[in-house]
């Protein structure tokens, strides 16, 4: 019976995401500093490239993204079996973040405008900076919270050190397309850019539901989890990729964008319920509605000029993270 009604619960939150998600995105269409009316659509032809080529693609990204990133954090929080962890946190994003400079850097801006160095290069920073902080978070084939996300700081602070570096011996252009990923931005982004998380984030969400009962044994710790016959190095493994993948597409794609991972898997913990089925799904909706939100008053708060959306999520994300923080070390969980 408490699994029928968690169930149900589960379902009514999806409709209630998708709902406000579907509304927010509509509303994102008609709102910017130019004002268009669906009537201009069959009149103006600058209404139209607005429309479908600045903000659709826009409004778009914010959902892949924003679900990449939500469906990323639930599923550290999950393997690290705390809520106090984040991409952003553990060194993901910094490590996403100095492998696309990196090829900024050799590859100059052009390569900005190509499909897959870019993305890839984020793919792979994210994945050695993931498996450097594991290693260095592990103490005897076990994860330590306090060691992961301190040495997620130091990542953090080596890779933003870097990516200095790079930006210092870098020309102009270089140094515009880098800046990009520092603060967070969706504006220069367009439809070719988002045919990879358009495959990714629903292959990835699909698959993280199908992982959602493991997860939750695994939830029980490693050695009753073996016990139960999970193989739980396997798990950790797949989850480092998934994790790493979403990550690097979202910072690939729009800079580094704290703190949605952080936020929205606890929240949906705290409205549906302790089990991770649906979970993935309820976090990649909660996320894009996070973010678009968040975007939206990007464009029009200091209109027309355009504050970074990494910077929002970051003012609104870090308190968060601190009062998080507090009430983990009250109960004595950090």
């Amino acid at each position: 019976m408490r699994a029928e009604t968690e169930q149900r619960a589960s379902h009514r939150l999806v409709r209630i995401l998708v709902a406000a998600t579907a509304l927010a995105a509509l509303t994102a269409l008609w709102i910017g500093p130019v004002r268009v009316s669906p009537g201009d659509l069959f009149t103006d032809e600058v209404a139209r490239v607005i429309l479908f080529e600045l903000r659709l693609p826009r409004i778009v990204a914010a959902l892949l993204i924003g679900a990449a990133l939500g469906a990323a954090g639930a599923l550290l929080q999950a393997l690290l079996r705390n809520p106090l962890a984040d991409p952003a946190l553990i060194g993901v994003s910094g490590g996403a973040a100095l492998g696309a400079a990196a090829m900024l850097a050799i590859g100059g801006a052009g390569s900005l405008s190509l499909l897959l160095p870019v993305p890839g290069a984020a793919f792979l920073g994210a994945l050695a900076a993931t498996l450097l902080v594991w290693r260095l978070g592990a103490a005897q084939g076990r994860l330590q919270l306090a060691g992961v996300l301190l040495a997620g700081v130091a990542i953090n602070t080596l890779a933003g050190a870097l990516v200095g570096l790079l930006l210092t011996f870098a020309n102009d252009p270089v140094l515009r397309a880098t800046t990009f990923w520092l603060f967070g931005s969706l504006t220069e982004i367009r439809w070719p850019a988002l045919i990879a998380l358009l495959l990714a984030v629903p292959i990835a969400v699909a698959l993280l539901e199908r992982r959602a009962t493991a997860l939750d044994l695994y939830q029980l710790g490693d050695a009753e989890a073996r016990h139960a016959g999970l193989d739980v190095r396997r798990l950790q493994r797949q989850g480092i990729l998934l994790a790493s993948l979403l990550t690097a597409l979202a910072v690939a794609s729009a800079g580094i964008i704290g703190f949605i991972g952080l936020m929205v898997p606890h929240f949906m913990r705290l409205l549906g319920g302790a089990s991770h089925r649906g979970r993935f799904l309820q976090s990649a909706l909660g996320g894009a509605l996070l973010l678009l939100l968040a975007d939206g008053c990007a464009r029009t708060l200091a209109a027309p000029a355009e504050i970074p959306v990494g910077l929002l999520t970051a003012l609104l994300g870090a308190p968060f993270f601190l009062l998080l923080l507090r009430r983990e070390v009250r109960r004595g969980t950090v």
